[in-house]
């Protein structure tokens, strides 16, 4: 029988795991885009086989998105994009995070909540690059194509783009006026 937990982040909450966040940005810095991109992979490897809660094990499987974001070179992400990108994955490059991953059944919390308010934060980036995945299919992992399939790849990568940056900022606007934002950089 599933038992249902519930817990309430509080904006104390949140400038906490606000605070870890901009650390690990600023440990990754050091790092380039590919070894931030490897420390998420490594996570997601180390996991893999280990008997986690659901509610972890079905947050972790999401950076998997984040990742393939930041390798899909057809995607081409403009560089203030990327940079989120990147930024939501800096923090899985810390092996010192707020729990010790060595805490059986809760040491993977942490990058679970993390996770989770990460693809919050970067849903409509996720929304764009799945919406450009699915319809483009096999073409959009292809590394060839027609001239004209890779000009109608452009033209759908480049207004999916432009509907990321219009709903991030009727999102930014929406919650300043009302309060709820949150966000981690």
């Amino acid at each position: 029988m599933p038992l249902r937990v519930t817990f309430t982040l509080s904006d104390k909450d949140i400038r906490h795991f606000r605070r870890h966040m901009k650390q690990a940005r600023s440990t990754a810095a050091e790092m380039g885009e590919e070894s931030i991109i490897r420390a998420a992979e490594g996570l997601l490897e180390e996991v893999t086989g280990v008997d986690l809660p659901d509610f972890i094990s079905e947050r972790l499987s999401r950076l998997q998105v984040l990742i393939d974001i930041a390798r899909d070179e057809r995607w081409d992400l403009p560089a203030a994009d990327r940079g989120r990108v990147l930024s939501g994955l800096a923090y899985f490059t810390d092996p010192n995070d707020m729990i010790p991953d060595s805490i059986p059944g809760i040491g993977y919390l942490d990058d679970a909540i993390m996770v989770e308010l990460i693809v919050r934060e970067l849903r409509h980036d996720i929304e764009g690059y799945e919406d450009f995945c699915e319809a483009e299919g096999p073409l959009a992992k292809a590394k060839v194509g027609t001239a004209d399939d890779q000009k109608r790849l452009q033209v759908r990568r480049q207004r999916l783009q432009r509907r990321i940056r219009r709903r991030n900022r009727s999102s930014r606007s929406r919650s300043s006026s009302r309060g709820t934002r949150i966000s981690l950089w």
